[in-house]
Parts: structure tokens; C-alpha cells; sequence
């Protein structure tokens, strides 16, 4: 018994170094990641997130969105997320680099939003369909809930936001 101290701290190390080096060889090769040109020489992707979507972000997660819909459009051979229009690429890491708070949700009950933002090309169809999506007319005010509050202009403008339709080094645009 008088080397159970060096027992316990072997047991220890055989347990602590192999999970220490999961994780920090996960944030060696994803920490790292940032914005990239979708050509060389064009645009960086993915683009930052305007103040009102910021807003629109918080009002997401406070209505509980994240608990019905995904934010992560599945590859091929996972799922029909392409065929059903939900993106026209899979997801990958870097398109959620510049999120604090990444809302991939945990179940898909409604459609996909990754790329919601270039699917809802107007103003309108987005607050109606934020409207008829179960029971969130009373962000709406008015006779015929017409007059949008300021909790869903800036939920609408975050789903405006949600884009996925550039190429990245992972996931290049089919052409």
C-alpha cells in the first residue's frame, strides 16, 4: 500500500493525457479555422453577422427555434437536405468559425434554415412564414397582425442572415 499514491497518479495520467490531447488537437485543427476567400482573391466567407441579426439571433434562442429546426445541411449520403433544396452544399465546420454560439439544434421537426436566407428572397415571406409557424403571431401586432414588433423584424433579419450558398476550401460550389 505504500505505493498506492503512484498508482493513483499512473491511473490518472493514463486517463488524463489521452483526453487532454483530444481536445487540444480538436482546437489545433478547428480553433483555427476563420474566414476564407470563396476565390482567390474574392470575398471572405462565411460574412459577419449585421448588428439587427445579432438581435435576431437572441430572439431565435429565447423563442426556442433551435428546439424544432437544424442549422446544418446533411451530405448526400446522410440525408436528402440538397434534394429538398435546404442548401446546395453540405455544411462543414467553417461556416459556423465566426458564431459564439453555434445553434446547429438537435432535432429537425421543421425545415432546415442553414440557408434560409437565399431561399426567402423577400422581406414578406419570411414574416409570414414566422407568423404561421406554430405560435408566433403574438410577435405580431394589428387587426391582421400586420405590424411586426421589434422582436420579429429582428428575428426576420436573422433569418435573412443564414447563408450557405459560397464555396470553401471544405465544400466546394458544384458548378
Amino acid at each position: 500500500m505504500k505505493n498506492l499514491n503512484t498508482l493513483l497518479a499512473g491511473v490518472f495520467l493514463a486517463v488524463a493525457l489521452p483526453f487532454g490531447a483530444l481536445v487540444i488537437s480538436s482546437q489545433v485543427q478547428l480553433g483555427s479555422l476563420g474566414r476564407a476567400p470563396a476565390e482567390e482573391g474574392g470575398p471572405l466567407f462565411p460574412s459577419r453577422e449585421p448588428g439587427l441579426a445579432i438581435q435576431g439571433r437572441a430572439v431565435y434562442v429565447s423563442l426556442g427555434c433551435v428546439s424544432c429546426h437544424t442549422q446544418q445541411v446533411r451530405p448526400a449520403g446522410q440525408g436528402s437536405d440538397i434534394a429538398r433544396g435546404y442548401g446546395v452544399r453540405p455544411s462543414v465546420a467553417r461556416d459556423y468559425s465566426q458564431q459564439k454560439q453555434v445553434l446547429l439544434g438537435d432535432r429537425r421537426l421543421g425545415p432546415d434554415l442553414a440557408n434560409y436566407g437565399v431561399r426567402a428572397k423577400e422581406l414578406a415571406a419570411v414574416h409570414e412564414a414566422i407568423k404561421h409557424q406554430g405560435a408566433f403571431e403574438f410577435l405580431y401586432a394589428g387587426d391582421k397582425k400586420q405590424v411586426a414588433s421589434e422582436r420579429a423584424i429582428a428575428l426576420a433579419a436573422y433569418l435573412q442572415s443564414l447563408r450557405q450558398d459560397y464555396s470553401s476550401p471544405e465544400a466546394k460550389l458544384k458548378q
